[in-house]
């Protein structure tokens, strides 16, 4: 099995049109690697949240090619790049997204009952999901019971309770205090050491570079430079990606 989870050749990505038209990804190169967390960083309007959107296989290059799990999207309809989201990837965003009047449990179900996972299985895998993220006490209560970084534990049981190979963490603290936001990254630390999985953060947070294992910067639509973060690698990444 490739340690490549995801990756991008020269993908660009051009919005809108006419007087309007956005050169967002130019010639985005970038492999993201299993049990590895990768941290994302640019001013605004830098393609950040774009190159999230195309290897989450929300949006589709306008040239290039993006591979899931060594699949390519070329070519692929939007049902096709949808059974991909749904095999491989999982979404954590800077706002919770829960549903107010459901449970934190009923909120990570959700997202294996559209799946149409069978009732009893969805619920135990549920429950395992929420116990990962330290919130087996708090599974009955809704989102205005829990606090900001309670929610953010729930959203993200929610993207990992499919098992997905990566998880598209976009701006995932902003929200947070330093406290909850640190705690925040622990747990996506250690779901890529502990279950191999790829991790890409977008983040404006310098105090979080701690956990990065590599730093991708962007500019302009750019990749303009990679660098090692100071987490410690395992040792199948620093063969692969040294410092880059």
């Amino acid at each position: 099995m490739s340690n490549i989870v995801l990756e991008a050749n020269r993908v660009n990505k051009v919005l809108g049109s006419g007087a309007g038209e956005v050169h967002a990804l130019k010639d985005i190169d970038l492999r993201l690697y299993r049990g590895e967390l990768a941290m994302l960083v640019g001013p605004s309007g830098s393609g950040k949240t774009t190159l999230l959107s195309v290897l989450g296989c929300m949006l589709t290059p306008t040239s290039g090619s993006v591979l899931v799990c060594d699949q390519s999207t070329e070519g692929a309809d939007a049902e096709q790049l949808a059974l991909l989201r749904r095999r491989h990837i999982g979404f954590v965003f800077q706002q919770y997204h829960l549903f107010p009047t459901l449970t934190a449990e009923e909120n990570v179900q959700l997202a294996l009952d559209l799946r149409g996972v069978p009732s009893k299985r969805a619920r135990s895998a549920s429950y395992e999901a929420l116990a990962r993220v330290g919130l087996c006490n708090r599974m009955l209560s809704y989102p205005r019971e829990l606090s900001g970084g309670e929610q953010q534990r729930v959203a993200i049981a929610r993207a990992i309770v499919s098992n997905p190979s990566a998880i598209l963490a976009d701006e995932p603290t902003a929200a947070l205090d330093t406290d909850n936001g640190q705690a925040i990254m622990k747990i996506l630390a250690n779901l890529a050491a502990e279950s191999g999985r790829s991790i890409l953060v977008v983040t404006h947070d310098a105090r979080l570079m701690s956990f990065a294992h590599r730093i991708v910067n962007i500019e302009d639509g750019r990749i303009v430079g990679k660098r090692s973060g100071s987490a410690e690698k395992p040792r199948h990444l620093t063969a692969i990606i040294g410092g880059h």
